[in-house]
């Protein structure tokens, strides 16, 4: 994978005199897999709304394979590759799951687009290849509000991916969910890492180790860590800000 990847320096976001982020500096490689722990109120999310465009900094470079992400509205962001799954999932309980997937598919989204679009084989074939990818081609045909915690999770990991972005960004996936469903979670995630970036906020240890990848550790809006989950979970600091709690 070519490009430049995402790259934070010096980003900080004031809400009331709070800062939130604090002088942040964070750089993904094209194509890596990235964990981001970090106790409550670390400023994991900020980081993504800024990410994202939601949130404006105050000062701070945030850039994406070249682009200045600081001037861009959040719909110009997601287009540019960027998408981003939140905590809970947000799929049609009333459509299949391959009719999720064919919602999400990038296409023209014009009025006359729409009016004319016909799924066509190559189209059908991503849906496919997206279903099996996630874990659920044998449910292609069941209604998303029939499928469990995890699965839903997984359709919503499947819907960002028709969109094919660069950069993946999501938060706290396994929540709530099995211990088969994490592992397979874990799998999923490392599978989708390579072809592009894949940034992942956590908490639960065991399935960040299972991730494999770098971990940065954020306390109080500033990489406070960074490095293997066992140099970070070695690290003094960590233990006392976050591991020790």
């Amino acid at each position: 994978m070519t490009g430049e990847g995402l790259y934070l320096d010096g980003v900080t976001v004031v809400f009331d005199g709070f800062r939130a982020l604090n002088t942040l500096s964070l750089l993904v490689a094209p194509g890596e897999l990235r964990a981001v722990i970090g106790p409550n109120g670390a400023g994991k999310t900020t980081m993504m709304d800024v990410i994202t465009g939601k949130t404006r900094p105050v000062s701070g470079i945030a850039r994406f394979d070249g682009h200045d992400l600081t001037r861009m509205e959040e719909s110009v962001i997601a287009n540019l590759g960027i998408g981003r799954k939140f905590q809970k999932p947000t799929v049609f309980d009333a459509l299949t799951v391959f009719e999720n997937l064919e919602l999400a598919l990038k296409a023209p989204r014009g009025p006359v687009a729409c009016l004319r679009w016909r799924l066509s084989g190559a189209a059908r074939s991503a849906i496919e290849r997206t279903a099996e990818q996630v874990g659920l081609a044998e449910r292609a045909s069941d209604p998303a509000g029939r499928l469990s915690h995890g699965q839903r999770q997984w359709l919503e990991i499947g819907m960002l991916l028709m969109q094919d972005p660069k950069l993946v960004l999501v938060d706290e996936p396994v929540a709530g969910m099995t211990d088969h469903e994490t592992a397979e979670t874990a799998r999923l995630l490392v599978g989708i890492a390579g072809e592009r970036s894949v940034v992942v906020v956590e908490h639960d240890l065991d399935f960040v180790r299972a991730l494999g990848c770098r971990v940065t550790v954020l306390h109080e809006g500033t990489m406070l860590s960074e490095g293997s989950i066992d140099h970070v979970q070695a690290d003094p600091r960590v233990v006392e800000v976050y591991l020790g709690r």
